[in-house]
């Protein structure tokens, strides 16, 4: 609709494909990026490092940082794309709060690519170890929720193929 703006929140476990999809969603539309994991304090990237799964309380001002990002964005009338891990449906909530620009690109793949990639992924505080922690949290999109689940296995350009087909019919990001 003329006027609105776009926020494609590419979201996902680690490992999952989400800075790699999302630059490239950047480089086709040449939209405003955020990579979430870069609005981490410094404690929870410290904690991630040792091996220890965040919690909400750890959350919580991380996911306010990311959404007030999409705020400026839609203020500044920009569609934008942002890497978030938005592993539960109440962390969606806190990122679509006042904020109808928001789409979901949840990437999915099977733990052993996952496990693969993470255990080949280099100067990433994310360690393999807490795969199975944020397996565990996840909560698949709900059909109430605005955005898309598309896998996120084989080559990048063509999974953004596959997202920016499947949101052009709801006059997403093409």
């Amino acid at each position: 609709m003329e006027g609105e703006t776009t926020t494609l929140v590419v979201m996902g476990v680690s490992g999952v494909g989400k800075s790699t999809v999302a630059a490239e969603l950047v480089r086709r539309t040449g939209w405003a990026f955020a990579e979430g994991d870069d609005l981490h304090p410094e404690e929870n990237r410290r904690r991630m490092a040792a091996g220890q799964p965040l919690t909400d309380d750890d959350r919580w001002p991380w996911l306010r940082l990311v959404a007030g990002w999409i705020g400026e964005q839609e203020a500044a009338g920009r569609d934008a794309v942002v890497t978030c891990s938005a592993l539960r449906r109440r962390y969606r909530d806190v990122l679509v709060d006042g904020h109808p620009s928001v789409r979901f690109v949840h990437l999915q793949a099977a733990p052993d690519a996952l496990a693969s990639r993470l255990a080949t992924r280099r100067g990433h505080y994310m360690p393999t170890s807490l795969l199975q922690s944020q397996l565990d949290a996840l909560e698949p999109l709900e059909p109430d929720e605005p955005g898309i689940s598309v896998s996120g296995e084989g080559d990048p350009g063509a999974v953004v193929d596959r997202v920016l087909a499947e949101l052009a019919p709801t006059g997403g990001a093409a």
